[in-house]
């Protein structure tokens, strides 16, 4: 915003364009496309042979007090001093080109012109002037900025005051028009956060602090949708320094009083696993997986509070299923039991999917393989009562071949000395009975995981796998890719590199 001076350029062509009234005295500038089409119909508004076509009924002057409502005057109303404007553009330098491009003007009349004692003019981008018939008292006492403008000095008082680089002009107009409502908050009714947005930055501009309190009154009691919220909260941090009352509206996204995040998220996760309704506790668990997996990024102590809350709700998953199994593992045990246990499992896969998204996931893998008590009760159980459980083993496996999880070598091993076996056991369960189970991905996670081991630990495992194969065929995971690569590291590589150093030499 600049200081009043002298704008020279080429002849004015003036458009008047209708201003809207609301039944309530309430007025509202047309959109930048009006006003561009305006410009680009310049007879849109004037009748032929020059004379002026009247606005609209609905465009009419409300009947109101002088300094309250608005009016839309035709532009010999409000276009005067012609000669002043016919020397303005003699004493303009020409374009380059000889051509000179009209500047267009748009005419907007408040209250009735009788009464205006004070011209503004805005001066926008694409060469849009806004001249505004407005009341000198009604300005200075709504705004800061035109109250310091319009100041009594020694000198007359200025008949017109200029703004220049206007970015916004259709909400610079639409903001000095609130200076003439007594109830700007009722006046923004029905308006876009986005559109309030843009008035309560003029507003700020302009010093109308009535203005400002108003739509932040407004974005205080309506709901933000989308990307409103960041806009909102990044168009009033600033004014926390200021007499604003900011803090209702970032209450809205904070709170000094705040549970402990930890706590809120243990909370979230208990009532998740503790819930009975199978249709419910799915779709939360969707809900709370997808929401962990969008923040995952967070930093600055998130991703710590994350792991202990989900850790110790693993811990408590484990303690029931082993309390479920030795109960199992008698011989009246009771139906239901089999149902808990698949609950229990069925947890026990959606935090390690959370853990997972979280790349967390190295210390659950340390748990499961060091349940070697839970391992040996799993083959007194029926396989209709246990399968579950080698799905948990299945997805870690998976993990370490997709390279999800990077557990240590000796956790490795220990997965495989304590649940490779079960997981053969139930594999044509897994197989029959599990829908997500997919068997060449599973196959290739084992495999890939018993390559990470030493060639002497691939042996011991390949081996083993190799008798039992012979014996299930396709109850057996097939691991013939991971057996051929073995078979080429001890039996070509060795010959393969001895050749090579003794051609070296």
């Amino acid at each position: 915003m600049e200081g009043s001076r002298p704008r020279r350029g080429s002849p004015a062509r003036v458009s008047t364009v209708p201003i809207a009234v609301t039944p309530e005295g309430f007025w509202c500038c047309p959109s930048p496309a009006a006003l561009h089409k305006s410009l680009k119909n310049p007879h849109h508004h004037h009748a032929g042979g020059g004379g002026n076509k009247q606005a609209p009924p609905h465009h009419k002057t409300p009947s109101a007090p002088p300094s309250k409502a608005p009016s839309v005057q035709t532009a010999p109303s409000v276009t005067d001093e012609p000669r002043q404007q016919d020397q303005a553009a003699a004493e303009a330098p020409a374009p380059a080109g000889g051509q000179q491009e009209p500047q267009h003007k748009i005419c907007v009349g408040f209250g009735r012109p009788e009464t205006s004692d004070l011209t503004v003019m805005l001066y926008g981008k694409e060469g849009i002037a806004v001249r505004m018939g407005v009341h000198r008292d009604v300005l200075c006492q709504s705004s800061a900025f035109f109250a310091a403008r319009l100041a009594g000095g020694h000198g007359p008082p200025a008949p017109c005051v200029e703004i220049h680089d206007c970015d916004d002009a259709e909400i610079y107009v639409e903001t000095v028009g609130l200076m003439y409502c007594d109830e700007a908050k009722h006046r923004l009714l029905k308006q876009s956060v986005p559109r309030v947005l843009r008035i309560m930055k003029v507003a700020e501009v302009l010093g109308f602090h009535g203005c400002v309190k108003s739509c932040l009154e407004y974005l205080e009691a309506v709901p933000w949708v989308g990307e409103e919220e960041d806009n909102v909260v990044a168009s009033i941090r600033h004014l926390q320094s200021k007499d604003y009352g900011v803090s209702p509206l970032l209450r809205r996204i904070s709170s000094e009083n705040l549970n402990s995040p930890g706590d809120t998220l243990a909370n979230i996760m208990e009532m998740v696993l503790t819930s009975t309704d199978d249709r419910g506790r799915r779709e939360m668990k969707a809900l709370v997986l997808n929401l962990l997996k969008d923040s995952s990024h967070c930093t600055d102590g998130s991703s710590d509070i994350c792991s202990e809350t989900l850790y110790s709700s693993c811990r408590g998953c484990l303690d029931r299923l082993h309390r479920l199994f030795t109960e199992a593992s008698e011989e009246d045990y009771s139906v239901n039991v089999t149902r808990r246990i698949t609950l229990e499992t069925d947890n026990l896969l959606w935090l390690v999917e959370i853990l997972v998204t979280q790349r967390i996931c190295d210390g659950f893998v340390v748990m499961w393989s060091s349940q070697t008590e839970l391992a040996e009760l799993h083959p007194k159980l029926t396989a209709a009562s246990r399968y579950t459980v080698s799905c948990i083993t299945a997805r870690l496996f998976v993990g370490i071949g997709r390279g999800e999880m990077l557990p240590s070598k000796n956790t490795r091993l220990s997965l495989l000395q304590v649940w490779l076996q079960p997981l053969i056991d139930d594999y044509s369960w897994l197989q029959c009975s599990c829908r997500s189970f997919d068997r060449k991905l599973v196959e290739d996670g084992i495999g890939q995981t018993i390559l990470t081991l030493p060639l002497e630990d691939q042996r011991s495992m390949l081996l083993s796998w190799f008798g039992r194969f012979l014996k299930l065929g396709d109850n057996c995971p097939n691991l013939q890719r991971a057996f051929e690569v073995w078979w080429r590291r001890t039996f070509v590589r060795p010959y393969v590199n001895e050749a090579e150093a003794d051609d070296f030499l």
